[in-house]
C-alpha cells in the first residue's frame, strides 16, 4: 500500500485531523491560555449515546504490517489523540458504506497529529510504529454495539521505513 503524509485535505473524506497547525485559536482566562477551538466533529449522540474517554496504550507494530481486518463504528465518530511522547503511527481508512479493498488509503501520522474518523469510516486499529504509545480516545458508550469487524480477503502490506531512515 501507498502510505500518505496525513494533511487536512486528505484525510478530509474519512474525518478529521487534530492538529494545532492552522486551527483557529484564540487567548482565554486573562490571556493565559491559547484555546485551539473545534478541531474535530465528536458525533456519538445517536440513539442516547454518550461520550467516552479512555486511553488506549498501543504496541508498536513490527514492519512491513499485515492489513488482514477492518473495523468501523456505525453509530458513532472515534477520535485517537496522542498524549506525550508518542512517535509516528499508520492509519489505513477507507471509505463509510459497503467496504471497498480498492478504495482503502494509508495516511502516516506524526506524533502531534490526532485524527477523528466519521461515524461509519473503515479503518484498521491503532497501529503504533515505533514505541509503545498512549492516545486519548473520545468515542460512542451506549447500549447498542458499535463495532463492526471484516476479515480482509488476500494480504495487504504497509511498507514503511524505520524511523530513523524516514527523517533523513
Amino acid at each position: 500500500m501507498h502510505v500518505e503524509r496525513l494533511t487536512r485535505d486528505a484525510f478530509a473524506p474519512f474525518g478529521d485531523v487534530i492538529a494545532l497547525d492552522g486551527a483557529r485559536h484564540f487567548p482565554i482566562n486573562g490571556g493565559t491560555t491559547e484555546r485551539f477551538h473545534d478541531l474535530a466533529t465528536i458525533d456519538v449522540c445517536e440513539d442516547g449515546g454518550r461520550p467516552l474517554v479512555s486511553v488506549f496504550r498501543a504496541q508498536p507494530r513490527a514492519l512491513p504490517i499485515a492489513i488482514t481486518m477492518m473495523e468501523r463504528h456505525p453509530h458513532g465518530s472515534q477520535a485517537f489523540i496522542p498524549l506525550a511522547a508518542v512517535s509516528r503511527y499508520a492509519i489505513v481508512v477507507a471509505p463509510a458504506g459497503e467496504f471497498r479493498p480498492d478504495a482503502m488509503r494509508a495516511f502516516l501520522a506524526e506524533g502531534w497529529q490526532g485524527v477523528n474518523y466519521a461515524k461509519g469510516v473503515w479503518h484498521h486499529p491503532l497501529l503504533a510504529l515505533d514505541a509503545v504509545s498512549d492516545f486519548v480516545v473520545v468515542d460512542r458508550g451506549g447500549a447498542q454495539p458499535n463495532c463492526d469487524e471484516i476479515p480482509l480477503d488476500g494480504v495487504w502490506r504497509l511498507e514503511l521505513a524505520p524511523a530513523c531512515a524516514s527523517a533523513a
